[in-house]
């Protein structure tokens, strides 16, 4: 593919099969996605948003037939996969304004801020560790794993964990 392409050429060659298009079409919308995931996901869940849509693209690409669909069709999936992820990690919907401002309002910021120092001061080591580091260093899967000397599946198990432990925790 030569940098000259036009998405739309890059849109139709995925579409008949071009693995190296398809690559660059994933490449091309990254970027994008990522920027568009920050604004709309706990910042925890970016990545893994990205990644999803980016995946669903992949499997799903023949569905879409113009560029100006794709772009709509792939800030959508990102959405989805941001709500879907926040609902699994409060086991509430963040965009359910209601019921976020009623559980800020019962607490004040300070409150708020030794809540989750408690929450985190809990976790056992291997467990804050992973949260740290996703959280605080904004790290991936995949660099937490290497950093780790984890595979990423063992990385996302102990991330998941210690979101239901400091989730059991604020709730309790």
């Amino acid at each position: 593919m030569g940098s000259t392409t036009t998405p739309d050429a890059l849109l139709l060659a995925a579409h008949a099969g071009d693995r190296d298009a398809m690559v660059h079409l994933l490449q091309l919308q990254q970027p994008n996605l990522r920027r568009y995931a920050q604004k709309r996901c706990l910042i925890s869940d970016v990545d893994d948003a990205v990644q999803e849509a980016l995946l669903v693209m992949s499997r799903h690409l023949t569905a879409v037939r113009k560029l100006a669909s794709f772009s709509g069709w792939m800030f959508k999936i990102v959405q989805r996969e941001c709500r879907r992820l926040a609902r699994t990690v409060l086991k509430q919907d963040p965009y359910e304004e209601a019921l976020v401002d009623q559980w800020v309002s019962a607490h004040t910021p300070d409150s708020l801020r030794l809540d989750m120092v408690s929450a985190l001061e809990s976790l056992p080591p291997q467990y804050l560790e992973v949260v740290m580091l996703r959280d605080f260093e904004a790290l991936s899967i995949r660099e937490m794993a290497e950093r780790l000397s984890l595979d990423p599946a063992a990385v996302k198990s102990r991330l998941h964990r210690a979101r239901v432990m400091i989730r059991e925790y604020l709730l309790a």
